[in-house]
This record gives structure tokens, C-alpha cells and sequence, in this order.
């Protein structure tokens, strides 16, 4: 019996399956460490190739997408469930390298081409076995610089969450409703206690998203009584 689904692959792309982009991230490491060992330009070419086209196209073009959402996922269930921008940035960081491996070896330019190979191999193959995205945490350091913070938005108008009462500190997180992580941050600072939590649901409040710069979720912040950011918990 296939297991059920919370988050349609298809439709509900704004989040993935955690271990969908790390089975990706697998594919896409083994296909760059065949090309680096075996002098394979033309693998690199087809894996950036492959990985535009998903970018571009969504995931029904996506093999490897595909592979895990109709194999894979039905048989074993579905994993945690994350902001999908991450994985989508690694994965546009990937096909620039390999094309550009590919590109360096048919240039002339074998060795360049083998490093770009090795290194894309490299990562690809340590976020796939252990999680640790390095593509995906260049996006998270990205959406920090320009997301809620002192150097940008500052404070919170209390006058655009009705939990915003005035009178005292309080969380403020940017969630969604498929978010696993958005659900577990919301049981750990409910069971604080200390402080009000107000959540803002992007799905249901995009202009909030963009009028505060945020760029993904959960954004967790403290925040005083008149809405002035105290601290950012998170990303």
C-alpha cells in the first residue's frame, strides 16, 4: 500500500521531501564522480542539462525527482518536509559547475574540468550521506543578509498581527502550513511559555513575507512590545 502524502510533489512545490533533494543530491554525485573518474565530459553536460531542465520545467522533468516521488517515497513514506529554495539554489549551483566542467574539458582544459567535476561530486555526495548542503546553506546565509535583521527591517508593525497586542514581548515566526521544522519550533517555544508566539502563515500572507524580506521559513524573532526586533532564533 503506498503511504500517504501530506505535500503533493507536483503542486505543492514551495516545500520538498528532505530526503527527495538528498536522494537527488545522490544522483547528481555519483553521475559527477563516473565523469571525473573515467573522463566523461559528456556526463556532466547531461546532469547540468538534466538539473536545468527541472529547474526550469518543475519536477515531473526532474529523473531523478521522479524516480524517488513514484518509486521510492510510495514505498517508504514521505520524509520531513522543508522550504524547497535551499535545495533549488544547490541544485542551480550544480548545473552552473558541471557545465562548466564540461565545458573546461572540451575547451582544452581536462584538469579544470576533472577539479570542477571532483568538487561537485564531492559536495553532492556529503549532503546526500549526511545532509549537510552546501548549496543550501550559501542560500540560508543569503536569506539572513536579507531578511529581518538590524541592517534591514527592524521592527514589526504591530499593527499587521492582530497578536501583536502592544504590551509585551513576543515571537513573531514566518511559517507554513507543510513545514516540518515550522511545527517543530512552534512546540518549542509554546512550551516555553515565557512569551506569546504570533505565527504568520506565508501561504495565506505574502505581502507580510516580502514587506519584512523573508526569504525563508521558519523565520523565527523576538520581538519588544512596540514590535522593535530583539533577536532572530532562526534561520
Amino acid at each position: 500500500m503506498a503511504a500517504r502524502r501530506s505535500a503533493d510533489p507536483y503542486r505543492d512545490t514551495d516545500v520538498i521531501d528532505s530526503r527527495a533533494a538528498r536522494f537527488s543530491q545522490g544522483v547528481t554525485g555519483i553521475v559527477a564522480l563516473l565523469g571525473a573518474l573515467f573522463g566523461w565530459p559528456l556526463a556532466w553536460a547531461l546532469m547540468s542539462a538534466q538539473l536545468l531542465l527541472g529547474l526550469a520545467a518543475g519536477r515531473r522533468w526532474c529523473l531523478p525527482c521522479l524516480t524517488y516521488f513514484e518509486l521510492v517515497q510510495p514505498r517508504f513514506g514521505e520524509g520531513p518536509l522543508e522550504d524547497s529554495r535551499p535545495p533549488r539554489t544547490a541544485n542551480a549551483i550544480g548545473t552552473v559547475v558541471l557545465g562548466a566542467a564540461a565545458a573546461a574539458w572540451w575547451l582544452g582544459s581536462p584538469v579544470a574540468g576533472t577539479v570542477l567535476g571532483s568538487v561537485v561530486a564531492a559536495l553532492a555526495l556529503l549532503s546526500a550521506s549526511t545532509g549537510l548542503c552546501v548549496g543550501c546553506e550559501i542560500y540560508r546565509l543569503g536569506a539572513r543578509l536579507r531578511g529581518i535583521s538590524p541592517g534591514h527591517h527592524d521592527r514589526i508593525d504591530p499593527g499587521d498581527l492582530a497578536g501583536l497586542d502592544g504590551h509585551r514581548e513576543a515571537y513573531v515566526e514566518f511559517t507554513h502550513p507543510l513545514c516540518a521544522e515550522c511545527r517543530e519550533w512552534e512546540q518549542r517555544l509554546r512550551s516555553e511559555g515565557d512569551r506569546p508566539l504570533v505565527t504568520v502563515d506565508v501561504r495565506e500572507r505574502p505581502e507580510l513575507a516580502r514587506k519584512y524580506g523573508v526569504a525563508i521559513v521558519p523565520t523565527v524573532v523576538a520581538v519588544s512590545a512596540d514590535g522593535t526586533v530583539l533577536d532572530r532564533l532562526a534561520p
